[in-house]
């Protein structure tokens, strides 16, 4: 059987659609199940099929994306038809109703919060938006040395960033008092008593499954001892008040874990107020009744032991227990979230700052031009998952990209400049515009002749090629390599297409035409060149797209020189 008359538009109509899809580099297996969905009865001719693929898939990889896209407009524009995709939305909550879901948002301000953060935020936030419920912030800050005013006002903007609106924003320290009469209560009932062992005692006992001398004091005397704490007669560590749990327990979180503590550290909100403090599970324990939570929705990595600590809690307070759903932990592939690996980066000079384009901070993400659309489609696509996901920058990227892709003009950057001429090169005027699918897009002006300025990379791989290669200049003209240098072609892009080596960006070598470029790269070398003259309309804080460079964000610009932020390919 031999292969239709029209077999070549058909094989490179789907390598277009591939590589359009997939930056730029078609695959030959899925053009080849392409074909073969479309014509099953050609299978049999599956060898001459793939030679004929391999030949197309070498043209159209050496395309431009935008080249690839305008040629796939031209031959198959139903392929770039959009398509009324399902929206994906997040599962339904179990327990949950109309108007009846109130979550929380604790996050503890001890470090700048990172994407993992991000996206366990708007889940708890999409949900309740999904059911018409509340959504507050309530800042875990019972911990006087590492809660920071710095760590809170950042988590604040960060979530003003994510499109978060709490209905209320709240803070555990403005809840001392209430906190305290629950510890009493639980105290009054023999539920809790106060302890003078050591911690290596503690732990000792907790361990084999014994209980302390402390724990047989009567009631009286354990409510006595509490208010000498918090009369402030001893000392940090001397004494904190615990739980009378089970010793037995093959949960040791369960064996009279520690409920409160006496530090005298200053409070960045309560200053020295206060002394005694409450560990996390009895503080959470209380806060989720007192403000009426019905979902708690969190990583697993908290685990059940705490769990059953919690409920128990809630079970001798009297207080209503929450739907708890706990989900995989988020992971970047290759990135540094915890908070004491990220200090000791920072004391040892790794790195300056929590925005740093090496991590995953909100601060650093925001710095590189992550939208706030894009943690909300994360947050989608992880959903609650019981697995940990593990997902890498190209996801992020992939994402970030389809957003910024239809709004970022479009600019010519060179890095490392090499000077070329290109012998017999027509003097050109030319008008670009800004964004290839914009109608209304303002052009970029350039004036050309003989020389140019074209990437080192670029020029490294031009000179690999054999003597008479057709090279294009993107946009622009078309010109052959010779044992003696480059020579002027043709101007038409078909010819290129037909039978071209390299598709390469350029700009005029005229410094009248220039501006020069530094961009911080995301292992924080800085990469430096030339853009055209347009460039420097750019605003601060503004996202473009430099043409097979990647998109870059403006951070800041002054008379000699702009400097960008790296966001992704």
């Amino acid at each position: 059987m031999a292969l239709p008359k029209d077999f070549e538009t058909t094989v490179r109509k789907y390598a277009l659609q591939n590589a359009a899809q997939y930056g730029g580099k078609a695959n030959a297996g899925a053009v080849i199940g392409k074909i073969l969905a479309e014509n099953p009865s050609l299978k049999p001719e599956i060898k001459g099929i793939a030679a004929a693929v391999s030949v197309v898939l070498k043209s159209v990889n050496r395309l431009d994306v935008e080249k690839q896209v305008e040629e796939l407009g031209k031959i198959a524009p139903e392929f770039l038809e959009k398509k009324k995709a399902e929206k994906k939305d997040l599962p339904e909550l179990k327990n949950a109703s109309k108007g009846n879901v109130v979550t929380r948002l604790p996050p503890e301000p001890s470090k700048y919060a990172h994407i993992g953060h991000a996206l366990s935020f708007l889940i708890n936030y999409m949900y309740t938006k999904k059911y018409g419920g509340k959504c507050f912030v309530r800042f875990e800050d019972t911990n006087p040395e590492l809660a920071k005013k710095e760590y809170a006002d950042a988590m604040l903007d960060d979530m003003e960033y994510l499109g978060i609106k709490p209905t209320k924003v709240a803070h555990i320290s403005n809840d001392i008092p209430m906190l305290y009469e629950f510890a009493e209560k639980l105290i009054k009932q023999g539920g809790a008593f106060v302890c003078f062992c050591s911690q290596e005692k503690m732990r000792e006992l907790r361990h084999e499954g014994f209980g302390c001398s402390c724990r047989q004091n009567d009631s009286k005397h354990n409510l006595d001892e509490w208010k000498n704490m918090l009369n402030k007669k001893y000392t940090a560590g001397a004494a904190v008040l615990r739980l009378k749990g089970s010793m037995e327990s093959p949960n040791h979180v369960m064996r009279d874990p520690v409920l409160f503590r006496i530090t005298y550290t200053e409070h960045y909100l309560q200053g020295k107020k206060y002394c005694v403090w409450p560990l996390y599970d009895f503080a959470n324990s209380v806060e989720d009744g007192a403000m009426g939570i019905t979902h708690i929705m969190r990583s697993n990595e908290f685990g059940t032991m705490r769990t059953e600590l919690q409920d128990t809690l809630k079970a001798l307070l009297k207080l209503p227990k929450q739907t708890v759903i706990q989900y995989g932990r988020f992971n970047v592939k290759g990135s540094i979230t915890q908070g004491r690996e990220i200090r000791h980066m920072m004391d040892d000079g790794s790195i300056k700052s929590w925005d740093d384009p090496r991590l995953v901070t909100i601060k650093a993400l925001r710095r590189r031009g992550i939208q706030t659309e894009t943690f909300w489609e994360l947050a989608i696509e992880v959903g609650l998952s019981p697995t940990e996901t593990n997902f890498d920058w190209q996801l992020i990227g992939a994402i970030n990209r389809r957003i910024l892709d239809p709004k970022c003009n479009r600019y010519f950057y060179v890095e490392n400049p090499r000077e070329i001429t290109v012998k017999d090169a027509p003097d050109m005027k030319m008008g670009l515009k800004l964004h290839p699918d914009k109608e209304d897009s303002k052009s970029r002006r350039f004036s050309v002749k003989e020389k140019f300025y074209i990437a080192e990379k670029d020029f490294g791989e031009i000179a690999k090629l054999k003597a008479g290669s057709l090279v294009r200049m993107m946009d622009c003209l078309n010109f052959k390599k010779s044992n003696g240098g480059f020579s002027f072609d043709s101007l038409e892009y078909e010819k290129y297409r037909m039978g071209g080596s390299k598709i390469i960006h350029w700009l005029p070598s005229d410094d009248k035409q220039l501006v020069k470029v530094n961009v911080l790269m995301p292992d924080a070398k800085v990469s430096k060149g030339v853009a055209e003259a347009a460039s420097a309309d750019i605003k601060e804080g503004d996202i473009v797209q430099f043409a097979r460079f990647g998109f870059c964000r403006l951070e800041k610009k002054n008379a000699k020189e702009l400097s960008f932020i790296y966001c992704h390919n």
